[in-house]
């Protein structure tokens, strides 16, 4: 998760496990919005087999053999064919593979029936023709029979929601925009997985081009610290959101927003 940074640096932000895996969360950003509820990335799902949830360590069962998304939902009094739009990020299986879903009987299906789902045209095309490389976090089932209807690059989705392309973790990945109020809300999904990756130069070892995710970051850290956006992180198990400020000679967060 932190690519080139040693060890020795990185743990003392988040420590390791003994097979050294690290706590992330699976955050999903729901937005009330007039057109419909909206659905920014739908995490892991219920759809790999045993041996990947053991891998990963993941802990997304919910009541009743729903999943944990489901029952968040279910806390904010809303169901899965309540959602009317899903928009992806990107493909990679930890953002999208809540898409589909698999019923007891094995059966996969759309997770949010009633919804329009949305993504990069150029994402889908890369997440379908995988290399040596790239196969193991595009997984075929995740995407393939999702009805996407495609967008291109920056693009306002619905009004007060945009699609803003933050590139080199993959080539077309996007953060979201959500505006309203006067306040101004970026989902930063995997351009900023966690808190702890805000230094410039720490960026994921599965980030494909990370020249790219260092200068993309740089460009928006900028805007948003000139704007006060409030940076929401998919991946950060305590720390959900925060404003940037100056933190010595880099940048940090201003009253962050954390669990508990």
């Amino acid at each position: 998760m932190f690519g080139v940074v040693p060890k020795v640096l990185w743990e003392r932000r988040i420590p390791a496990d003994a097979r050294n895996r690290i706590p992330l969360a699976l955050r999903c950003l729901l937005v009330e919005h007039p057109d419909g509820l909206v659905l920014i990335d739908t995490g892991i799902g219920n759809k790999e087999n045993e041996k990947f949830t053991d891998i990963y360590g993941v802990e997304n069962a919910g009541q009743g053999g729903r999943t944990a998304l489901e029952d968040a939902l279910g806390e904010l009094g809303h169901a899965p064919d309540d959602v009317r739009w899903v928009i992806n990020t990107h493909l990679h299986f930890d953002h999208a593979g809540g898409d589909r879903c698999r019923d007891p009987d094995g059966t996969l299906r759309l997770a949010f029936p009633n919804a329009r789902y949305v993504v990069q045209r150029r994402e889908l095309d890369f997440a379908a023709h995988t290399n040596e490389r790239t196969a193991g976090s595009y997984l075929a089932h995740t995407f393939e029979h999702v009805p996407f209807e495609l967008i291109d690059g920056d693009v306002e989705v619905l009004p007060g929601i945009r699609a803003l392309p933050t590139p080199g973790h993959v080539p077309y990945h996007n953060s979201m925009l959500i505006e309203s109020g006067g306040e101004t809300a970026c989902f930063v999904a995997d351009l900023v997985p966690t808190s702890a990756h805000l230094p410039l130069p720490w960026i994921m070892g599965y980030d494909l081009e990370p020249l790219v995710t260092l200068e993309t970051r740089r460009r928006l850290y900028q805007r948003a610290e000139a704007e006060q956006w409030l940076l929401v992180f998919e991946h950060d198990p305590v720390t959900v959101a925060g404003r940037l400020g100056k933190e010595g000679k880099g940048v940090g967060l201003v009253k962050p927003i954390t669990l508990g």
